[in-house]
């Protein structure tokens, strides 16, 4: 199976339990009189949305490179990271809204009614759903390399975070009477706020990308110490590392022995291009520029 199917089966699964559980959500949240709970029907509705948008966007970087992509098309992979963690800010923003105005409401003296224990048992219905949709998407998500899968893979647990703090809120709201039943939109403000650390995160990461930023110091360290290792090579510089999807591009300037014949030099090339690629991937991008030591 290509990496292409094996992500979309990922997705595609999540996405089953997402439109289940959107639909689930909103008989509860609305039967059941749940601010909470229509919250987490939105956000599991933008979990649903978002797995749409892995499907079609990791299908494009699947292709080849072509004449008008030398560097192939793996940066739609991290466009579709990019558009879940937007998904998912947005979602956070009209939860925060949403609860902070039946909050507002509550203040000045408006009742809300008490939820009733149907969104309770949906809430612990997506805890445990959710929770194990994250911990199977991001170990695939490893497994594949995939930027798009890992965002996705944190939309359910934060989706799962966010059902623990309905649960509380609604369970608090049952359990302590008409008085507490602010607790309710309280609980969707707090899972607002915890969806808004979460995105913040990934956009962080997507916008690295996107914006050709260099790989971890670390790493660049260890690219460093595999071009040394081959006898013969000094004077790495202008060494430049980005990141394309799931592959990674390295592109530096070596010197060696100006006497050094053309075949070797290939060689020597041709031996750091193998153990870089063994180490980080075979589609690796590679790119040496070989120059001869200054003399003194």
């Amino acid at each position: 199976m290509t990496r292409e199917r094996e992500i979309a089966q990922v997705t595609l699964w999540g996405g089953l339990a997402n439109g289940l559980l959107v639909v689930g959500k909103f008989i509860a949240g609305i039967w059941g009189h749940s601010a909470a709970m229509v919250a987490d029907a939105l956000h599991s509705l933008s979990d649903l949305l978002t797995d749409i948008v892995v499907v079609v966007f990791v299908h494009i970087s699947a292709k080849p490179q072509d004449e008008s992509h030398d560097y192939g098309h793996g940066k739609y992979e991290t466009i579709a990271a990019f558009l879940i963690a937007v998904a998912l800010f947005a979602a956070a923003v009209g939860i925060i809204v949403s609860g902070a105005q039946r909050m507002a409401a509550w203040w000045n003296g408006a009742d809300i009614a008490a939820p009733h224990q149907i969104a309770l048992w949906m809430a612990l219905i997506s805890i445990a759903v959710k929770e194990a949709l994250y911990q199977y998407t991001i170990r695939r998500s490893q497994a594949l390399e995939s930027p798009a899968l890992k965002a996705n893979a944190w939309h359910h647990r934060s989706d799962a975070l966010s059902s623990i703090g309905s649960a509380l809120g609604i369970a608090g709201a049952i359990l302590l009477g008409n008085r507490w039943t602010v607790l309710d939109p309280l609980a969707s403000v707090v899972v607002g706020a915890m969806l808004i650390k979460t995105s913040i995160d990934l956009l962080r990461g997507s916008i690295n990308e996107l914006t050709e930023s260099s790989l971890p110091a670390e790493t660049e360290q260890e690219i460093c110490s595999i071009v040394y290792a081959v006898n013969g090579l000094t004077d790495l510089h202008n060494l430049r590392t980005r990141r394309i999807g799931k592959r990674i591009a390295i592109e530096m300037h070596v010197r060696m022995d100006g006497n050094t014949t053309l075949r070797e030099a290939h060689d020597k090339t041709k031996l750091v291009e193998q153990q870089l690629r063994q180490r980080f991937g075979e589609s690796t991008h590679v790119n040496i520029h070989m120059e001869p030591i200054k003399k003194q």
